[in-house]
C-alpha cells in the first residue's frame, strides 16, 4: 500500500483566495519586523561576548544557589538556566552559566572562570564543568557583521542564479519568498527569545536553500507549462504547475519534518534552536513556494512571445536557456 498524503490529480485553485493568503504573510513580515524591533533576539555569547559555563551534577541544580555564590563576584550580567532534556538520565541536571565578557585581557578570562567554578564548587563538591565557550566583544562584533553579509550574500547568489536561468520576474518571486521565509524566521525567535547564535545563523541559511530548491520546482513546471500551454492564461498556468507539483513538494516537507521532529526530541539541548529554525523553516518555505513566489510572479507577468519585443513585460533573452 503506498502512503499518499496528496491525490495524484488535482484541481485545486490556490489563488482563490489570494488576498487572504499574501496579504497574511505581509502582515506576518510585518509583524515579525516590529517584534524584532521591540523585543529584539536573545542573542547567545557568539553575538554578544562573554563565557557559557555548562555544568552537570548528580543533585538537582539550585539555580538560588548559583545566584547567590556568583553575585558575590561582581561579575556584571550573569544568566543562569537548567538545561532539560528527555535524554538525560535521573542522576543527571545541567545547568547553563552565561556571564557578560570581562573587561582586560585572555588571562583575566581564564581567572573569571577559574573563580566561578570554584564558587559553585562551594554549592555542589560534586559538579563538573564539561565544557566552557568564551567570545571577546571584538570577536562577537565581527561574527554579527559575517552573519549579515552571509545571509545576504545567499539571497543575491540567489537573485542572479533564478535571474540566468528564468525571467527577471521568477527571481524577484523567489527572493521574495526568501525573504518571507528568513524574516518570519527571525520574528519567532524574537517572539519567544529562543537563543539566537551562530548555529540559528546555519539555519537560515539552510532555509534559503531548502525554501529555493521547493521554488525551483514549481517554477520549472511553470516554464513547461507556458511553453506548452502557450494560449492558456497565467494564472491559470500557475495553477495547473502548483496542482502537478503539490504532491511532491508536500511528501518532501513531510519526510524532511519527519526527521527533524526525531532530532528535535533525541537531538539534545544543543541541536535544539538549530532543529526548531529547521521545522519552522520548511513549514514556512513550502507555503512560501506555493501562496508568496507564485502570487508575485502572477502580479508581475511572464513574456510569452519572444518574437516580440514586448509581451506581458519584459524579459531576458537568457531565460529561453535551460540551465
Amino acid at each position: 500500500m503506498r502512503l499518499k498524503l496528496v491525490p495524484s490529480e488535482t484541481n485545486w485553485n490556490f489563488f482563490a483566495a489570494a488576498k487572504f493568503t499574501f496579504g497574511g504573510s505581509v502582515t506576518a513580515v510585518v509583524a515579525s519586523i516590529l517584534l524584532f524591533l521591540i523585543l529584539g533576539l536573545n542573542f547567545g555569547i557568539d553575538f554578544r561576548g562573554g563565557t557559557t559555563i555548562r555544568t552537570e551534577s548528580a543533585q538537582p541544580v539550585d539555580v538560588g544557589a548559583y545566584r547567590d555564590v556568583l553575585s558575590t563576584l561582581n561579575l556584571g550580567d550573569v544568566t543562569i538556566s537548567e538545561v532539560f532534556d528527555p535524554g538525560f538520565g535521573e542522576d543527571k541536571h545541567v545547568a547553563q552559566v552565561r556571564i557578560q565578557a570581562q573587561e582586560g585581557q585572555e588571562s583575566a578570562q581564564a581567572q573569571m572562570i577559574a573563580a566561578v567554578e570554584e564558587a559553585l564548587q562551594t554549592v555542589d563538591p560534586s559538579i563538573t564543568f564539561p565544557s566552557v565557550e568564551s567570545v571577546g566583544p571584538k570577536v562577537s562584533g565581527e561574527l554579527v557583521q559575517t552573519a549579515v553579509l552571509a545571509v545576504l550574500a545567499a539571497i543575491g547568489a540567489v537573485l542572479v542564479y533564478i535571474w540566468l536561468r528564468f525571467e527577471w520576474q521568477f527571481a524577484l518571486g523567489a527572493v521574495a519568498a526568501l525573504i518571507h521565509d528568513v524574516v518570519l524566521t527571525i520574528g519567532v525567535f524574537a517572539a519567544i527569545q529562543i537563543k539566537f547564535d551562530l548555529a540559528i545563523i546555519a539555519a537560515l541559511l539552510t532555509i534559503v536553500g531548502y525554501s529555493l530548491n521547493d521554488t525551483v520546482v514549481v517554477f520549472d513546471r511553470v516554464r513547461e507549462n507556458l511553453r506548452k500551454y502557450k494560449k492558456m492564461e497565467l494564472k491559470e498556468v500557475l495553477n495547473l504547475s502548483i496542482n502537478e507539483t503539490l504532491s511532491r513538494t508536500v511528501m518532501t516537507s513531510f519526510t524532511t519534518l519527519l526527521a527533524l521532529i526525531a532530532l528535535f526530541i533525541l537531538g539534545g539541548d544543543v541541536i535544539r534552536g538549530f532543529v526548531f529554525a529547521m521545522i519552522w523553516g520548511v513549514v514556512v518555505g513550502t507555503y512560501s513556494s506555493v501562496f508568496v513566489a507564485s502570487n508575485i510572479l502572477l502580479m508581475l507577468g511572464v513574456k510569452r512571445d519572444w518574437s516580440k519585443d514586448s509581451d506581458g513585460g519584459a524579459g531576458t533573452q537568457f531565460a529561453n536557456v535551460d540551465a
